[in-house]
């Protein structure tokens, strides 16, 4: 393993103040298992760096966060779970830039480097760029949920490719099989598990810029490029040789019961594609990592666009500064600040100088091989978006698809909510 240091800003803010103990207030979102975990990590930080170290938690914190800002009381860090509101309150003047130095770290020790440096800049109160935020706990979007029996008994090997992901559905097909199980349903917000099939598939098709042009609306929806990644995830959804209960039942099954169909005996479908978090609703009984695996979803290898992966993360940045809160940030830049909750449960990093051996769950460690891999990172692009759009007009407009309303007219209506909020 290369060691990799701090920057020499960082280190030397840390080691500094080490003898000046202040009280550091810090506000996420944590509640439960993860709050004990980021404790567990703050402990760490206030032993070494002799500062006060206070963590609270809320399931309302982004309308908290802004309150507290609003009245001057706000704590010294927030840990934002995405980058649209950090971004609403930099533009404010209610955040600080971090420390000279911070993106230059960033670029030379995360994965995919330039990415996390993007995701964290944001204009100011002046309309200056600057550096706000610093990801720290991350999770992974593009992943394939399959059996490793079910595979081995068909004799289908993982694939490496996009090329070769297609060729095996169309292989599963000529088999007599359905290779995908996809399911859009979830109550008031049915629609968002093909949001992030389009925004993966937009990654896969066109570079970096274009997704980030497309997030901000300077790419409208209407975009060819745009059209053509929604007709990518229906050539999969939309065909009813390739999908469990054929296209028509895709916008009406519930996205919790859809991976189900995998584990089923005889397999309803070999394939589901879906985020980190879905073994949650796999049937009891399955195991990760025997009865259930998951692979890269994989780029293009004609496309010359690298590794993309889609994910989502938490960012840290400073609130009310004070000279703990950058001593904080610096720590963060620590293989042993990210080592200590990879060896609990729920952790992936981007960070490169981290011991993988430390992880103390090998599926976390084989998903934090693929954010490894990154060369491009993207936050889910539907998050980032105004709420009418983001989570409104996308996610019926995605349903709107799958029932069999054509692309460009779903685009067209999408765009015109988004030009409707101008």
């Amino acid at each position: 393993m290369k060691p990799i240091l701090m920057s020499g800003a960082a280190a030397l803010a840390l080691s500094a103040s080490a003898g000046l103990a202040e009280q550091l207030t810090v506000f996420g979102p944590w509640l439960g298992p993860d709050q004990k975990n980021v404790e567990t990590v703050l402990a760490d930080f206030a032993e070494k760096s002799g500062h006060d170290v206070r963590y609270v938690g809320s399931d309302s914190f982004e309308q908290q966060i802004m309150v507290d800002a609003e009245a001057g009381s706000a704590p010294n860090i927030a840990i934002f779970p995405q980058p649209g509101l950090a971004a609403d309150m930099a533009k404010r003047g209610f955040l600080t830039p971090l420390a000279d130095g911070t993106g230059e770290w960033v670029r030379d020790n995360y994965a995919a480097g330039q990415s996390w440096v993007d995701l964290g800049t944001y204009a100011d109160a002046d309309g200056d760029d600057q550096l706000f935020g610093f990801f720290y706990k991350v999770d992974v979007k593009s992943l394939v949920w399959y059996s490793p029996e079910n595979f081995e008994d068909a004799g289908y090997d993982v694939p490496e490719t996009m090329e070769d992901l297609k060729a095996l559905t169309d292989q599963i097909v000529a088999d007599g099989e359905t290779p995908w199980c996809i399911g859009l349903g979830s109550g008031g917000a049915t629609g968002w598990p093909a949001t992030d099939w389009v925004e993966d598939l937009l990654l896969r098709t066109q570079t970096p810029d274009v997704y980030d042009g497309w997030v901000s609306n300077e790419i409208p929806f209407t975009d060819a490029r745009i059209v053509a990644a929604i007709e990518e995830f229906g050539a999969f959804a939309g065909n009813d040789d390739y999908v469990a209960g054929g296209a028509g039942a895709v916008a009406s099954t519930d996205f919790r019961d859809s991976p189900k169909g995998v584990f089923d005996s005889p397999p309803q479908c070999y394939m589901h594609r879906q985020a980190s978090f879905i073994p949650a609703f796999f049937p009891d009984g399955v195991v990760v990592g025997e009865d259930a695996d998951f692979f890269y979803f994989p780029a293009y290898a004609g496309k010359d666009l690298g590794k993309p992966v889609l994910g989502a993360g938490t960012l840290w940045a400073i609130t009310n500064e004070n000279q703990a809160a950058h001593d904080l940030i610096a720590y963060l830049q620590d293989p042993k600040a990210h080592e200590i909750w990879m060896a609990l449960e729920g952790f992936l990093t981007p960070h490169k100088g981290v011991n993988p051996e430390v992880f103390g769950d090998p599926t976390l460690r084989k998903m934090n091989d693929i954010l490894l891999g990154a060369t491009t990172f993207r936050f889910d692009g539907s998050d980032l978006m105004p709420g009418g759009v983001g989570a409104g007009s996308f996610w019926t407009g995605m349903v709107d698809y799958a029932g069999g309303k054509d692309a460009e007219t779903v685009a067209q209506e999408i765009q015109n909510s988004w030009d409707a909020l101008k």
